[in-house]
């Protein structure tokens, strides 16, 4: 892969996912704020929102913006279960065909499950589904990212989403081959199960499409007396900033792996930075991500 710009920082945005029902209105409110890209969510469905005139609605605002601070749609993310909605499915052809009105070429989302079964039990569905979302995407130049959030399913018996680890990935990736399938990921899930997120991330990064910005903090403490299985809360998602993860040593492994693209925060999870103090969390998560990202972009000595 040729090696990317970084010039202005614009290699990686950092951002935040913003709900398709909000509309323009909550876009408008927090771009002052100083996101620089945003991931717009549906679940399940696109709840009735025409994806053209809301790009235009969404373009619109954007151009009023100075140039130098225009934020972009990093990606449209689709989450629901694809393998047995079919309206989920629908949902993610639409966004597939729809995404460059929004100036992206990612579409994310659950890999879907078949409830109460195991992965290798769903992986001939998943080749069925996404073999056919693949192809449409390619011919649309979209790339197909799954997010690594297990929805409270376990390897035997999944709920909604298959792709919560690198086993499943595995199989997902040899089941439809194609430089247009990777990962949506992020650091928490991964902590969830105990996982090393740096050095999964060394090994996967050049699956990866695009970040979630959310954090965890794994207290140990309790781990370490009770278990995993004392029906003890042992981890908490977390705002960037406020958990174990060293994103400094993230973004320098995305650029060292030439990423590009956005981390875009994933909010309203945080157990103390939520409620009246979400945007708080928020905006200090956005601070905190560009600083580990380098700061201020500084242009050389010519």
């Amino acid at each position: 892969m040729a090696k990317v710009s970084h010039k202005n920082h614009k290699d990686i945005r950092i951002g935040t996912l913003a709900s398709a029902s909000s509309g323009v209105k909550y876009l408008e409110q927090i771009i002052p704020h100083g996101f620089e890209s945003f991931q717009l969510t549906f679940w399940q469905t696109l709840a009735g929102i025409n994806l053209k005139s809301f790009a235009k609605s969404v373009n619109a605002l954007f151009d009023c913006c100075d140039a130098s601070a225009r934020p972009v749609i990093s990606s449209l993310g689709v989450f629901g279960n694809p393998l047995i909605d079919a309206k989920n499915r629908k949902a993610w052809e639409s966004a597939i065909d729809n995404a460059h009105l929004f100036g992206c070429d990612i579409v994310a989302g659950f890999a879907g499950a078949l409830p109460g079964k195991s992965v290798p039990d769903a992986m001939p569905t998943f080749k069925k589904v996404f073999g056919a979302l693949a192809k449409r995407a390619k011919a649309k130049g979209v790339r197909l990212a799954f997010e690594n959030c297990d929805m409270d399913g376990t390897w035997n018996s999944c709920t909604t989403n298959i792709a919560h680890t690198p086993d499943a990935w595995t199989m997902m990736f040899d089941a439809v081959p194609g430089k247009n399938l990777g990962l949506c990921w992020e650091p928490c899930h991964q902590m969830y199960s105990l996982i090393d997120p740096i050095a999964q991330l060394r090994e996967w990064a050049p699956k990866m499409f695009h970040i979630h910005g959310k954090d965890a903090t794994v207290m140990w403490d309790v781990v370490e007396k009770y278990g995993i299985r004392s029906g003890r809360r042992i981890v908490d998602h977390r705002t960037p900033g406020f958990g174990d993860s060293n994103w400094a040593d993230i973004i320098s492994i995305l650029r060292q792996n030439n990423f590009r693209g956005s981390i875009d925060i994933e909010g309203w999870h945080d157990p103390v930075y939520g409620g009246d103090l979400e945007m708080t969390g928020q905006v200090y998560g956005l601070q905190y991500l560009q600083a580990c990202r380098g700061g201020e972009y500084i242009n050389n000595p010519k």
